[in-house]
């Protein structure tokens, strides 16, 4: 029954049967919005005011995709209250509720659930499916034609959901009376399955982690703590060497949805295949090893020079995307780290080689750099002051504002220590660039600071571990090696004190967030088996 009277018949439910009793079950309703085009029946305002005479109760309304994470994180620590959700709607209106359209409409929900916009919370809601009940409340017309039914199903199987079939018919119907469940256990995956699954998913700044890894391996390998820094140089390789053939398994396998990720904003966080590899080839330098640091600076600077320029045309002559100032973010800056990234390596390695081309590379793509800093700050500082965020939406990647101008800072002290006349700009010139930046980033880090407790301690956004943590790693490393060698540059004492101070707190950050990365892996296979026996065993679910 659809509408306000459809809900009302299930209140008495919510009520007696799961507020009363503190039940921690989630509700999530499919209208949010005002009305949907199939009716104006459909109000998710009046079903959250009714919500409102239920105890014991904690409701959320998403406004975006960001939100809607979040939502699911507060949900998964709600342990003994009933939680609701209102969700937008899905699209069911665009095709009706026509049984031979019905399979168009599957695969497009399907392939929405799997788009890099909304896999973070589909993958949110998959994990609490798998070990535990979870509930699907929808006041569509036609239960088996619903967005619902898709969702239920799609939650219960595992493996590669690409592998669906997409003209498949409605499922069978069900009794509509009653929530859509997701109690059926699923089919234990492979390893193969699961890896496949783990490449389709593969996050387009997963190389963050090589990043943070390899610039925290250079500031221990100044600092004199070599076999630290050497230890952390074989977790970055054993990264680089693990991600990087993932990410031409998923452009092989899963073309179609790397080409999507390429032509969202998010799209410049793919910049990190190309820094992360310059980071390395600038570690490998003083250790002498100028054959290991030449290839892999070859390799990053073939994927910025794809890269830098292949994103922004994909992103500009793209008509599959919806523009908005919202989209900005701060992944954008790492259109700026990509070109520093080749100037710091090229600078690094021109100084132990009698190479003709590094010190122009490395100037020309220093001043690249700065430009395309000053460009796209404006921008993202904008975005941040012109309209609201929600805590929910204020990313990690914000970092990256600091970590930009850090690795400014610390290319141009490479360049300055490169022999005078090869390179195109005097060392005078370039002498007072790393200090105006060193001084930015250095205000910036209060500021960081502080949008962080707001965003923890005072709107109680839950800390759990996820990527863009990685984005905090970085430029906290490359703050405290930019630090120490402008210091040992300038002659500065306090500032190179302070720079071997800042190097143990971006180690101690590190192991934090590995740490905790480490714990996040180990604890997912063992809650979906523990999810699994929990449902195999003799109690019924409700």
């Amino acid at each position: 029954m659809p509408g306000p009277v459809g809900f009302a018949a299930g209140l008495d439910q919510v009520l007696m049967d799961l507020a009363l009793h503190r039940l921690g079950v989630t509700l999530v309703l499919d209208r949010s919005e005002v009305t949907g085009d199939d009716g104006s029946g459909h109000t998710g305002p009046w079903d959250l005011a009714v919500l409102e005479a239920a105890p014991a109760r904690s409701t959320a309304g998403p406004r975006d995709a960001a939100g809607a994470a979040a939502a699911v994180e507060a949900i998964a620590d709600t342990s003994s209250r009933a939680v609701a959700r209102a969700a937008p709607a899905a699209p069911v209106a665009a095709y009706g509720d026509s049984a031979p359209r019905f399979g168009e409409f599957r695969r497009r929900h399907v392939t929405e659930l799997s788009d890099q916009e909304h896999q973070q919370a589909a993958g949110r809601l998959r994990e609490l499916a798998g070990h535990s009940n979870l509930t699907l409340l929808t006041a569509a017309r036609d239960m088996p034609l619903s967005h619902a039914a898709v969702l239920a199903e799609w939650l219960a199987e595992d493996g590669d959901r690409e592998a669906r079939l997409p003209d498949a018919g409605p499922p069978e119907p069900t009794h509509t009376d009653e929530p859509t469940r997701t109690d059926r256990a699923p089919r234990r995956p492979g390893y193969r399955a699961a890896a496949s699954t783990a490449v389709a998913d593969l996050n387009a700044g997963a190389l963050a982690f090589v990043m943070g890894t390899g610039i925290v391996s250079t500031a221990l390998y100044v600092n004199g703590a070599g076999t630290a820094s050497a230890a952390l140089l074989w977790v970055a390789l054993a990264g680089f060497a693990v991600l990087v053939p993932a990410y031409g398994w998923r452009l092989l396998c899963h073309r179609r949805r790397f080409v999507a990720d390429l032509l969202e904003p998010r799209a410049f966080a793919f910049l990190t295949l190309a820094v992360s590899s310059n980071v390395l080839a600038a570690r490998f330098v003083p250790q002498g090893h100028t054959a290991v640091a030449g290839a892999f600076l070859a390799f990053g600077a073939l994927g910025w020079l794809v890269l830098d320029y292949g994103i922004p045309l994909a992103l500009i002559t793209s008509l599959q995307r919806g523009p908005s100032f919202d989209q900005v973010n701060g992944t954008w800056l790492l259109w700026a780290v990509g070109s520093e990234s080749v100037a710091l390596a090229a600078a690094s390695l021109a100084r132990v080689t009698s190479s003709q081309v590094l010190p122009v590379l490395a100037v020309v793509c220093w001043a690249i750099g700065l430009v395309q800093y000053l460009l796209v700050a404006t921008i993202v500082l904008a975005r941040l002051l012109a309209r609201p965020i929600q805590p929910e939406g204020l990313m990690t990647s914000v970092w990256i504002f600091m970590g930009a101008a850090a690795i400014a800072v610390l290319a141009g002290v490479r360049l300055i220590a490169l022999p005078p006349g090869g390179a195109l700009l005097s060392h005078q010139l370039i002498a007072g660039s790393p200090v105006v930046l060193w001084s930015f980033s250095s205000r910036l880090i209060p500021l960081l600071l502080a949008l962080g407790a707001w965003r923890h301690l005072v709107r109680r956004v839950p800390l759990r571990y996820e990527l863009g943590w990685w984005n905090i790693v970085f430029p906290v490393g490359m703050y405290a090696v930019a630090t120490h060698e402008q210091g040992r540059a300038t002659g500065t004492g306090w500032m190179t004190a302070t720079g071997r101070w800042e190097i143990w707190v971006a180690a101690a950050v590190w192991a934090v967030v590995f740490a905790a990365m480490v714990g996040r892996l180990a604890a997912a296979p063992l809650s979906g088996r523990a999810g699994t026996r929990r449902r195999s065993g003799a109690g019924a679910p409700r």
